[in-house]
């Protein structure tokens, strides 16, 4: 049976400063049927430059953006129980890195089978050649990227060691309107890094299930979208996350749509029933003798006669006895 992308739940600041919430996504993830949960690993100090830049639109407008950081981030004491719960809960635990101490921690506490680098990192070259280094597999959002910085990354990624890259189209909006998605670019990844070791997929930040549907059904191998135990216990990330019961309609629509793509094949499939086409049928009585003519013979169901594109080889023929109207035409039944 195909299964279908792999879906990973973004937890990011959804923990609204607290572990115990934390395990509980990773719980409601497990439920949800998600593959995998993801962490972000950084520090307040490390995110900024000026700790006195303001955010001047979007959702976390007006705030100072040290003071989100600090609000959203997960400390990273955390990481090894929440990575052990996800595990224990059958999920994949892994965490994008921000910078390269993140990396180290994460490469010292030996916890991450994978990597991703974030949209906004994706021209952090420095950082992007260290976790490719590793050697593990990386995804890397390329939201906001130009295709030649995504050229870029891919380059580097596959020059310093790794061999199993997925690129995510993504829309660094939040929430994204659907029609800033252009899904059409991820073909066009898919087309541009084809037989390289690299798959795409979708870190989807629109609401609802539907871009992630399509993105299924246009190809993607990984579906990411933030998960929140409820959008109005407020946070960061809530405004643009989903709630578990939706996030698990998601994953059931996202199977049922890989399941639906199938095959290029042709022809009657299961449950197809052949025998209720139309045929060819008699619907007048005809003598032994009597020439068939188009009068005597009309299509219909079920498919007990001749096939309809057969008409011409009855018309003009015998019949080689008498027939009564109601019976199937057969060439059989022709002189």
């Amino acid at each position: 049976m195909i299964r279908g992308p792999f879906i990973v739940a973004e937890l990011a600041a959804s923990h609204n400063g607290s572990l115990q919430r934390a395990l509980q996504l990773v719980d409601a993830a497990a439920d949800a049927g998600a593959d995998a949960v993801k962490l972000q690993t950084w520090t307040p100090d490390s995110m900024v430059g000026d700790r006195d830049y303001v955010v001047p639109d979007g959702p976390w407008a007006g705030q100072r953006l040290l003071d989100l950081y600090r609000e959203a981030h997960t400390p990273w004491i955390w990481h090894q129980p929440i990575f052990n719960h996800a595990r224990a809960r059958g999920l994949l635990p892994f965490s994008t890195p921000f910078d390269l101490d993140a990396l180290a921690f994460l490469e010292r506490e030996g916890q991450c089978e994978l990597y991703k680098i974030a949209s906004f990192e994706i021209v952090d070259t420095h950082l992007i050649k260290a976790v490719a280094r590793t050697g593990k597999p990386m995804i890397i959002s390329t939201g906001m990227a130009t295709f030649d910085e995504i050229q870029r990354a891919w380059h580097i990624t596959y020059e310093h060691g790794c061999r199993d890259i997925t690129l995510l189209k993504c829309t660094s909006a939040y929430p994204a309107p659907a029609s800033s998605i252009n899904l059409a670019a991820m073909q066009r990844m898919a087309e541009a890094f084809s037989g390289n070791s690299t798959s795409v997929g979708l870190s989807d930040h629109t609401m609802g299930s539907a871009v992630a549907v399509a993105a299924t059904a246009m190809g993607a191998t990984v579906i990411e979208k933030h998960l929140t135990l409820a959008r109005a216990d407020g946070g960061p990330d809530a405004g643009f996350s989903m709630e578990p019961a939706e996030f698990a309609q998601m994953v059931k629509d996202c199977r049922t749509a890989a399941e639906a793509i199938g095959e290029s094949v042709f022809g009657p499939g299961p449950g197809e029933h052949t025998a209720l086409r139309r045929s060819l049928w008699l619907v007048k009585d005809v003598k032994a003798g009597e020439r068939i003519t188009n009068d005597h013979v009309r299509s219909a169901r079920p498919a007990l006669g001749m096939p309809c594109h057969k008409l011409t080889d009855a018309i003009g023929r015998k019949a080689n006895m008498d027939y009564h109207a109601g019976t199937p035409l057969t060439l059989g039944m022709l002189a």
